[in-house]
């Protein structure tokens, strides 16, 4: 890699691949691009789904590549909704709802020829700039043109004549194909991560699940009478996601981590959202605040080990779900928690049970770590050799 920090050439990004030189050239999105986007057939026409040409929403547009859909529909779908059949190849982005965690940013290219719904829109190129490229370029920008150039108070857009306007610059063809050769071999990195991950996870439920069935003969206690429930008292209003001295992690209904002024407890705990779709538990130990709406599940008697709780519940979010009660925002009562019940061995058992699943647990992690540094290097790639 060639560094061009020093240079005083412009319009040339920081790093470059050294064979290359000269000024990238700069175009609109417009000149490059003919943009599309898509349709949703009548859901109450189930004829209309049942086809086999693919149709992609926006949440799917996580991967580099898209084969497969979700959902299909068919010829008759296609024609009388007038949306294209796109080419293999084809440059996409989410469009709508860019609020929602997860979406701001998303991209793809298919590879099978397929259709798009209207939260999508497809980039056809007509110019110099390939969908590759496109591709990299708008991973390096699009978090930041969904924040700045997307419209709407409840629901966040992106619309046609804003992304025609956007100026890209782009290197000649045979640097932007170096360039995709570059990138794909990360992204297949990182795709081989997400599969020992995911395998890594697969194990572990395998695994439990034979842990539970050789226990099943261990004695099923209510869990209220090994261990006492609580709710808690912090003010989410006071609680900051950023970490301040003499702060204290704050648990509330989200997956991030809060800090809070003061902390409520000062224990080994399994802690709940009470509210949600899921219910799925957290084990801390130290000292901590919690929300109102939030359970922690505190001072264990001898029989059980909380860190063995805490595995046990893991397998419980079913349970919890049929519990909850509301249907707008699910929520679990406290007494659901002192009725649920648990599979309680012998110490020395559950101590065993704890190093087998705290092993695979421990590994996921480490992989986990490997894949946000992998990850974090791309993005950093990708800021300095995309303009």
């Amino acid at each position: 890699m060639a560094n061009n920090n020093k240079n005083k050439i412009l319009n040339v990004p920081n790093l470059r691949f050294p064979e290359f030189t000269g000024e990238w050239k700069k175009s609109r999105i417009g000149e490059q691009f003919e943009l599309y986007s898509g349709n949703t057939p009548s859901r109450l026409d189930k004829k209309q789904f049942e086809g086999c040409i693919n149709w992609i929403t926006s949440g799917e547009l996580k991967e580099h590549y898209i084969t497969h859909t979700k959902e299909t529909i068919s010829e008759e779908a296609t024609n009388s909704n007038n949306l294209k059949l796109l080419p293999i190849g084809t440059f996409i982005i989410a469009i709508y709802g860019l609020e929602a965690d997860g979406v701001r940013g998303t991209c793809s290219i298919i590879t099978k020829e397929s259709t798009i719904s209207q939260a999508c829109m497809a980039f056809l190129t007509k110019g110099n700039v390939e969908n590759e490229f496109l591709y990299s370029w708008y991973k390096k920008h699009g978090q930041v043109i969904g924040i700045k150039y997307a419209q709407g108070t409840k629901q966040q857009n992106l619309s046609y004549d804003i992304l025609l306007g956007f100026e890209i610059a782009y290197p000649p063809k045979i640097e932007q194909a170096k360039l995709k050769h570059f990138v794909s071999l990360i992204d297949e990195r990182i795709s081989t991560q997400n599969k020992i991950i995911e395998d890594l996870k697969k194990l572990k439920s395998t695994i439990v699940e034979k842990i539970l069935f050789s226990i099943r003969e261990a004695p099923s206690i209510f869990l209220g009478s090994i261990a006492y429930i609580t709710n808690g008292n912090g003010d989410v209003q006071d609680a900051n996601l950023t970490k301040q001295e003499g702060w204290y992690p704050f648990f509330d209904r989200s997956e991030e981590i809060k800090w809070f002024p003061s902390y409520s407890f000062d224990k080994e705990a399994i802690i709940y959202a009470g509210e949600g779709q899921s219910f799925s538990p957290r084990y801390y130990k130290g000292k901590f605040a919690l929300h109102q709406r939030c359970y922690a599940i505190i001072d264990f008697d001898k029989r059980a080990l909380p860190r063995y709780c805490y595995h046990y519940m893991n397998t419980m979010n079913s349970y919890f779900v049929k519990k909850a009660v509301g249907s707008t925002v699910p929520s679990l009562r406290m007494d659901t928690f002192e009725k649920a019940k648990i599979r309680i061995p012998s110490l020395v058992e559950q101590k065993r049970i704890c190093t087998i699943i705290d092993s695979l647990c421990f590994k996921i992690e480490l992989e986990c770590g490997l894949l946000f540094q992998i990850e974090s290097l791309k993005s950093y790639l990708l800021q300095q050799m995309f303009i």
